[in-house]
C-alpha cells in the first residue's frame, strides 16, 4: 500500500481482452489499484489509453506489457496449423485469410517506454519477465515501481535480481496466460504447475520485496488466506469479469455466468502460449494443448478471422474466454461495489466473522 499509494491492497489485474479503462478506473476510484493491458498495442494506441486514464484520475493506476522472446517464424509449423483450422472456415463458409496483424505484436521496448515517459503512469507490470536493463533503468528513472508475474520460486528470484520491485506469484489457477519465462524441466508439460497457495508462501521466503497473490482469488475468504500466506497484495481478474464494466462480449458473458470450477483449462490452441480458459469447441477440438499450435503469436493469425465471425454470429467456439478456476466465484457487481466487497469480506474473514461470503452486506 505504501509503495503503490493505494488505499487498499487489491490490484485489478491488467487484462487486454475484458479490461478497460472504465474497469480500471473504477477500481482506482474505490482505493484499489487498477490496471489496463497494453501488451497486444501500438504505442499510440497505449498512448491514447494512457491519456484517458490520466484524464480521469489523479489516482495510481498500472500499465501492463508482454516480454515475450521473438522467434523466427516457422513457416512449415504455420501451413501445419493453417490445415488444422481450414475445415472450420470451410463450414462457417468464409474465405481463409489468415491475418497476419497479430505478427506485429512485440515485446516491451524503446518506442513504448518513449510512450511512458511522456505520461508516466503510477506502476508498470510486465507479464513473461522484465525488458531489458536499459528499458527498467528508464522506468526506475521516472519513479515508476515495476512488477512483473512469476510462476516457480526461480523466476520470482530472478525478478527480484534483475529490478523489479514486486512479483506476482502467479498460481495455475489463475486465468490468461500463464507468465511463465524461464526455461524448465519438460515434466512442466505434464502438469506440474504449482498452484497458488503452494507457491506463495515460497516466494514470499525466497524474496526480500513484496509478494502479490494471483490466481484463484475472487473472494474476501482468497484475500485473507493470501496474507496468512505472506502475500503483501492480491491481484484478481477473473474475479472482476462479470462486472458491467468489462468489456466482453455477451457470449463471453454467459460462458462465465454458467461457468463452473471446472469449466476452464490451460491451452495452447488460441496463442501458441499456455493460458486459461473456459473449455470450448476449438479447446476440446485441438487441445487443450495442441502440439501443432505455431509459438507466440503465430497461432492468433488462423484463429483470429474465424473468431471474429463466429462472434459476430453470437457464436464463442473459436474465441478465447480467459477465465480462472475461480470463475464459479465471480459476481455480477459493478466494480466499485465489488472492491469495497471484497475488503469488508476480507476483513471480516481475518477476524473468523464469516462462513459464507455471500451473506456478507456492505456496511450502512
Amino acid at each position: 500500500m505504501d509503495l503503490l499509494k493505494v488505499e487498499h491492497p487489491i490490484i485489478l489485474s491488467p487484462m487486454p481482452l475484458g479490461g478497460s479503462p472504465s474497469l480500471a478506473l473504477a477500481v482506482c476510484a474505490a482505493g484499489g489499484l487498477g490496471s489496463i493491458g497494453c501488451a497486444l498495442s501500438t504505442p499510440d494506441a497505449a498512448a491514447r489509453e494512457i491519456a484517458t486514464m490520466h484524464a480521469s484520475t489523479d489516482g495510481p493506476f498500472a500499465v501492463n506489457f508482454f516480454c515475450h522472446a521473438q522467434v523466427a517464424a516457422d513457416l512449415a509449423a504455420e501451413r501445419v496449423w493453417n490445415d488444422a483450422m481450414r475445415p472450420y472456415y470451410r463450414a462457417w463458409d468464409i474465405p481463409f485469410e489468415p491475418s497476419k496483424d497479430w505478427l506485429t505484436i512485440t515485446p516491451f521496448d524503446d518506442a513504448m517506454c518513449d510512450v511512458l515517459e511522456r505520461a508516466p503512469p503510477a506502476v508498470v507490470s510486465f507479464h513473461f519477465g522484465l525488458p531489458a536493463r536499459h528499458l527498467v533503468h528508464r522506468l526506475k528513472a521516472l519513479g515508476c515501481p515495476v512488477m512483473s508475474s512469476a510462476t516457480t520460486v526461480e523466476e520470482a528470484r530472478w525478478l527480484e535480481a534483475n529490478g523489479a520491485d514486486i512479483v506476482i506469484a502467479q498460481g495455475v489457477e489463475a486465468g490468461g496466460h500463464r507468465g511463465t519465462f524461464l526455461p524448465r524441466d519438460p515434466i512442466w508439460s505434464a502438469g506440474g504447475d504449482i498452484g497458488t497457495f503452494a507457491l506463495v508462501p515460497q516466494v514470499a521466503d525466497a524474496v526480500s520485496i513484496p509478494v502479490v497473490a494471483a490466481g484463484g482469488i475472487a473472494d474476501g475468504r482468497g484475500i485473507a488466506a493470501a496474507f496468512a500466506l505472506g502475500a503483501d497484495g492480491v491481484q484478481i481478474g477473473t474475479g472482476y469479469l462479470r462486472c458491467p464494466e468489462a468489456e466482453i462480449s455477451s457470449s463471453y458473458r454467459r460462458a462465465l455466468e454458467v461457468a463452473e470450477s471446472g469449466s476452464t483449462v490451460v491451452t495452447n490452441v488460441f496463442t501458441g502460449r499456455a493460458a486459461r480458459s473456459i473449455v470450448n469447441r476449438v479447446v476440446r477440438d485441438l487441445g487443450p494443448i495442441s502440439s501443432l499450435a505455431p509459438a507466440f503469436p503465430s497461432a492468433m493469425t488462423a484463429m483470429r478471422q474465424l473468431a471474429f465471425e463466429a462472434a459476430r454470429q453470437g457464436d464463442g467456439d473459436f474465441t478465447p474466454f480467459w477465465a480462472g478456476e475461480a470463475v464459479a466465484l465471480a459476481r455480477p457487481l459493478p466494480a466499485g461495489e465489488l472492491t469495497a466487497l471484497l475488503v469488508t469480506e476480507a476483513m471480516r474473514a481475518f477476524l473468523g466473522e464469516v462462513a459464507n461470503p455471500t451473506n456478507v452486506r456492505l456496511p450502512d
